[in-house]
């Protein structure tokens, strides 16, 4: 299947065209932040680039990185760049350390853009009808899939989270053909339609990692194409990568405006197909532009496919994320791995918990609380061979508990729970 570029100047100029506006566009973002005197600004100079004019893309990956830390530490706006600040973005963070990024009206304009090319990418049109069930607010998709459908000129239909007979409600009435939510929740939303038939076509869904077997899950459940988008506030929000119909399962970088690395955890790049953690240099944003922000999140690179309108990088979907990984005996594990193993069973819900067990600091265990779909399902010998596949997998013994279905708890707004970590007192769910 081919699909419409909604860009054609962005989306399928040849990539040696556009590498030429990315550098033109790099030595004025580096430029910027030179101005500003912030600290990107001083780990440049103290790098050695007095003057934008002596960078080149070829130069970057050995330019000073960012992180979530830097920000934090310059919290709240110490490394904005620009005073025509229209709106403020961001996530809660953790240990009471919020995640700001200022935006100017160039950076909105940029990211509906963005976002509008990757509904376009997904068969909406100025006729679609967008069901968006993402949370609006400091968090980036409600505000970001609004955005970006208004820019198309589709309709959008502002539901946010929860409420979910709301929801129903409203699909049942509104006929929307795009629906935009957390993986997460478009499961919970299935099990509540309860096979009922919607005038839904296709998903985007991010915010969260999530594999291809819970892909083929959304699908079953819903009836339509589910397809994965990414995005962070720091960068944009939703929009900077998205699956479309004719990428080969994995999403189109916007690289246009975000130059997007692949490095190993001592920052070297690595080669196309190889997992490590993305690396993005803001080129156009103009509130707070980020040079080599490392983002946590990992993946895989690829060239765009052949004969295909979108000549984009690709990027694969998320493995998981540097700060997820568990190191269990000596072995690395993502807990995407695991939900891989877990759903491509089909007595197993996609409602699951890993729990990271350091209770005892000499032997470490995985355990993995799973719900099948009915009662009927015989337990014991579920946990039986789950514990073997996730052997043959990961190469190390898990402890599986199936529970009751119902046990694990839904995530209605936000993001789901995947993942908990047990160093001591009550297990983080009843039943382990």
């Amino acid at each position: 299947m081919v699909v419409a570029l909604v860009d054609a100047d962005a989306e399928g100029v040849a990539p040696g065209l556009r590498r030429q506006v990315q550098e033109r566009r790099l030595r004025q973002v580096v430029e910027r932040v030179l101005g500003s005197g912030n600290l990107q600004a001083e780990r440049l100079r103290a790098a050695g680039v007095q003057s934008a004019a002596e960078v080149t893309l070829g130069d970057l990956r050995h330019l000073p990185t960012i992180n979530k830390a830097d920000i934090w530490d310059n919290y709240p706006f110490g490394l904005q760049v620009a005073k025509d600040i229209v709106c403020v973005h961001g996530s809660s963070g953790t240990g009471g350390r919020p995640t700001l990024i200022p935006y100017t009206a160039a950076d909105i304009e940029i990211w509906a853009s963005v976002m509008a090319r990757a509904l376009g990418g997904a068969g909406a049109t100025k006729s679609s009808v967008i069901h968006n069930g993402y949370g609006y607010g400091l968090f980036t998709g409600g505000l970001g899939v609004h955005h970006g459908g208004m820019h198309l000129g589709a309709t959008v239909i502002p539901v946010s989270g929860g409420m979910t007979d709301r929801q129903i409600r409203l699909i049942q009435d509104l006929k929307p053909d795009v629906l935009t939510c957390t993986p997460s929740y478009a499961i919970h939303l299935g099990e509540a339609l309860n096979n009922e038939p919607t005038s839904l076509k296709v998903g985007i869904f991010g915010a969260e990692p999530w594999t291809e077997e819970m892909r083929a899950q959304i699908e079953n459940l819903l009836g339509i194409r589910a397809l994965d988008i990414y995005g962070l506030s720091e960068i944009i929000g939703p929009g900077v990568a998205c699956e479309s119909l004719d990428s080969g399962g994995m999403l189109n970088v916007a690289e246009d405006h975000f130059f997007v690395e692949a490095v190993d955890p001592d920052g070297n790049p690595v080669p196309d197909g190889t997992p490590g953690e993305l690396v993005f240099t803001t080129l156009t944003k103009t509130g707070m532009p980020l040079i080599r922000y490392r983002t946590g999140d990992v993946a895989s690179l690829a060239d765009p496919l052949p004969g295909k309108p979108r000549t984009l990088k690709r990027m694969s979907k998320l493995k998981g994320r540097t700060d997820d990984m568990l190191i269990i005996r000596g072995v690395n594990v993502f807990p995407t791995e695991v939900e891989a193993v877990l759903l491509q069973d089909e007595r197993v819900s996609p409602h699951y918990l890993v729990v990271e067990d350091r209770r005892d600091p000499r032997r470490s265990e995985l355990r993995v609380a799973v719900e099948p779909f009915t009662d009927s399902v015989d337990k014991q010998a579920l946990e039986h061979d789950l514990i073997g596949a996730l052997r043959e997998r990961l190469g190390i013994t898990c402890v599986v508990k199936a529970l009751e279905p119902g046990s694990v708890p839904r995530t209605e707004v936000g993001k789901a729970r995947r993942l908990a970590r047990w160093n001591q007192g009550d297990p983080p769910l009843r039943g382990l």
